[in-house]
């Protein structure tokens, strides 16, 4: 019996088995001597293990953060007004903050090893629940890598490439070809490039994971100190989805600008309110409901650190804490930047020009750079995530000899067999589905697994 052992009653005989140790006389320790020098195998690996910040703090800050930090601020605060949006960030943050305690509550119960949330709920209800939910980590993961992956590259065709309808190029930047086979080799090379890092493993996926997190910091701090040092500017308006005037207007259309007006007692009263309107990218009327599920989509990416748990030098202590750490320094960030938000810019600008954060920044191309960086990262977590929870499937021979391959690992440790399937399977999606599809399959399984599995699992691990 060991703590890779996924039976239904793990913790009652690992328990016995721990006070079996501790009471075993002298001559019995000879019978331990094999298992010695295997642990000693492995610690080659230890160098290699990360620590709380590094392998939980910056992929849940990044996978939060995302990009509804730099594309839906001013969506929130323009649809519901400050009011609401705080009002949305309270009860947002306190669902993701019961799943967070029961995270903690599982993780601090035991020890911890590869494959985060299965890894958990594998050893505190059986291998029934646990391979189940397992494989739905790691299709929530597959599904979310492809889904970011399909995002970059959306982003970056509408920066720079061409556009399809052959009109006039806008931009003297958009020199990149457009189409689907374009848009797929496109991904292709995205997806590539998060292969190769998730290759060589957890340490160097670490190392670039800072790398974007410096540079998303960079970015906030460009948006904070752009309220303060950007004058005062009349901002020009995109073009609505679908033509025509405003539902209840007569005047001759949406408007085509709106303002930045610093910091104003009248703008700061003006978007206090709630004031739901027509989204001007869908022709949609907004709703609490319809805005609520759009930033609370975005407020996830909490089991970013639960996923690491196999390479983390110590997960029970690792995981609580910078699982917390991220929670608190997120929520601090969108409703401080919904503050700002609305003290300094007109409710027509907020609700018809989502990427306005550019316009008003210091320097334009510093905000798209950060959605690129957030992007890219929240891709290569869910992809490493979901490579972490095949191999861990994979060990508990849950599926007999069909994932065997999967437990094949590197001289330092990392599944690297897990990580190419996982990355086929990401590679896939784009052939098939679009962006949307992806992400409408993405919140049908992340939102039920996130809501209702993982806080099972802490109230029955409580009860045992």
């Amino acid at each position: 019996m060991t703590e890779r052992t996924p039976l239904l009653h793990y913790r009652l005989s690992t328990s016995v088995n721990e006070s079996e140790m501790r009471a075993a006389p002298a001559g019995q320790t000879a019978e331990q001597h094999p298992v010695i020098p295997r642990r000693k195998s492995t610690h080659p690996r230890q160098p290699q293990k990360l620590s709380t910040f590094f392998g939980v703090v910056i992929p849940t800050l990044l996978s939060m953060f995302s990009v509804v930090v730099f594309l839906r601020i001013g969506f929130v605060v323009g649809q519901c007004g400050l009011y609401q949006a705080i009002a949305m960030f309270l009860v947002a943050y306190f669902i993701i903050s019961m799943t967070v305690l029961s995270v903690c509550a599982i993780s601090t119960n035991g020890a911890l090893d590869a494959g985060g949330a299965y890894y958990m709920i594998s050893r505190a209800l059986g291998p029934e629940f646990g391979g189940s939910i397992g494989i739905m980590f790691f299709l929530a993961n597959v599904c979310g890598s492809a889904l970011y992956v399909l995002g970059l590259v959306e982003a970056i065709v509408d920066t720079f490439g061409v556009p399809e309808d052959k009109t006039i190029v806008s931009s003297a930047y958009q020199v990149l070809p457009s189409g689907y086979w374009w848009s797929l080799l496109y991904a292709t090379a995205v997806a590539l490039l998060c292969l190769l890092v998730c290759l060589v493993g957890a340490h160097i996926y670490a190392k670039a994971t800072f790398i974007i997190f410096l540079v998303v910091m960079f970015v906030l701090g460009t948006i904070f100190i752009s309220f303060f040092a950007v004058r005062p500017r009349t901002i020009p308006l995109p073009g609505a989805a679908t033509p025509g005037p405003i539902a209840n207007g007569t005047g001759p259309g949406p408007p085509t600008i709106a303002n930045f007006t610093g910091f104003k007692l009248d703008t700061l009263l003006g978007n206090l309110l709630a004031e739901y309107t027509v989204d001007y990218t869908t022709g949609t009327m907004m709703t609490f409901a319809t805005v609520f599920a759009v930033m609370f989509n975005g407020c996830t990416g909490i089991m970013a650190g639960s996923n690491m748990s196999g390479d983390l030098k110590n997960p029970s202590y690792s995981i609580p804490r910078g699982t917390i750490t991220a929670v608190i320094f997120t929520f601090i960030i969108y409703n401080l930047l919904s503050l700002l938000v609305a003290c300094s810019c007109d409710r027509i600008l907020l609700q018809r020009d989502y990427s306005f954060l550019r316009d008003i920044n210091i320097w334009n191309p510093f905000v798209t750079i950060g959605v690129y960086s957030s992007t890219l990262s929240a891709a290569m977590s869910n992809l490493i995530g979901a490579s972490r929870i095949l191999y861990a499937l994979a060990r508990d021979d849950l599926f007999g000899k069909v994932l065997s391959p999967a437990k094949r690992t590197s001289h330092s440790g990392n599944p690297w067999v897990s990580v190419i399937i996982s990355w086929f399977l990401v590679q896939s999606i784009p052939v098939y589905v679009s962006w949307n599809t992806a992400c409408s399959i993405l919140c049908e399984n992340c939102v039920s697994l996130l809501s209702n599995c993982v806080p099972c699992v802490a109230q029955e691990g409580s009860n045992k």
